[in-house]
């Protein structure tokens, strides 16, 4: 193998290449040791202690990087990237993939539509840079499919809906046409929404564990890395994990496309400082009471708004104590140079 093209790479990445470093796809992160996609083919790499600059500098699954042997000297610049912050009470980011095209977001028709769920994906896959597109599973466990789906429709703005079924093969094919040859997408969802079944039946064999269905439809997800997938049709995939977080990282763009419906009507309030609380003139209220706009909805884009007010503030402490550490530490060497000025 000497043409890595499907695997993304073009020839405009080739001017971000260092000279003497050889181009490679990070298809697996495995602590700290990655699998590449290279002109030779598979081999295992390992990233240099240098890319670790800041916390969202090191390689991700889906990243190119260049190679000097087996080891990984530069992160080439990413075109996107789903960033998430990680589980529990912090700040810290982590790159669940880089250089997508599509952002897959991933939920089951088990049950009534879970539009919160959908809108809290949907702000980070907007925030991502890629085109974020929902996928409803399990089309042949829903007695109405085409009311949830036209309900998830309503709701996720400029979004595509899809609804599909690894059991009866429904709506696998309009899926397969959005991975063209060298497309990059990322399946992300919670768990037991069958992504991993999802994955098997686009690449066509097993390469992603799955379990029973459980009485109730539910799934058990058994993916435990993320990896990235050539598929048949030349597109590629990353299966992630389940999440059972899904927090945002430092971006309220997300959140204003998610809800443009929202962003819109509190951009026609009488007052710029609104807070939708009842003040004269709020558009929000009047959409709320004549029935344009979901209670449930607004309160679910508050709800992120203040999210991502807060992760940028904590960002932001993050960043000033880095940068005080920073000083610290350069004020301690000059002052600990033998020959310094007195």
């Amino acid at each position: 193998m000497t043409d890595i093209s499907p695997w993304g790479w073009t020839s405009a990445r080739a001017a971000d290449l260092p000279p003497g470093c050889d181009p490679a796809r990070v298809m697996r992160v495995d602590r700290g040791r990655l699998s590449v996609m290279t002109g030779q083919g598979e081999r295992r790499a390992v990233p240099a202690t240098s890319l670790y600059g800041s916390e969202l500098a090191g390689p991700a699954v889906g990243d190119w990087v260049g190679l000097r042997g087996e080891l990984a000297v530069t992160v080439l610049p990413r075109s996107s990237a789903f960033v998430r912050t990680v589980a529990g009470r912090t700040s810290a980011a982590q790159v669940v993939a880089a250089n997508l095209d599509v952002v897959l977001v991933v939920d089951a028709l088990t049950g009534e539509a879970r539009l919160r769920r959908v809108e809290r994906y949907l702000a980070v896959a907007w925030s991502s840079g890629a085109t974020p597109v929902v996928v409803l599973t399990k089309a042949d466990l829903c007695d109405d499919v085409a009311a949830t789906v036209e309900a998830v429709r309503e709701d996720a703005l400029g979004v595509d809906v899809l609804a599909v079924s690894t059991v009866t093969g429904e709506g696998l094919e309009g899926l397969r046409a959005l991975l063209g040859p060298g497309r990059t997408a990322a399946m992300v969802g919670p768990s037991g929404v069958g992504k991993s079944s999802l994955v098997n039946a686009l690449a066509g064999r097993a390469v992603a564990g799955t379990r029973e269905i459980r009485d109730d439809g539910r799934g058990r997800h058994t993916t435990t890395a993320r990896e990235l997938h050539l598929l048949p049709g030349g597109g590629l995939l990353v299966d992630t994990p389940g999440m059972r977080e899904l927090g945002l990282y430092d971006d309220a763009d997300g959140v204003d496309t998610a809800y443009a419906d929202v962003t819109e009507l509190a951009a026609g309030c009488r007052f710029r400082d609104c807070a939708h609380r009842g003040e004269p003139g709020c558009a929000v209220a009047a959409a709320i009471d004549d029935g344009r706009l979901d209670p449930a909805r607004f309160t679910a884009w508050r709800k992120l708004e203040a999210e991502a007010r807060r992760q940028l503030l904590r960002v932001d402490a993050r960043s000033r104590a880095a940068e005080r550490a920073r000083l610290r530490t350069l004020h301690r060497a000059m002052r600990e140079q033998p020959n310094r000025l007195r």
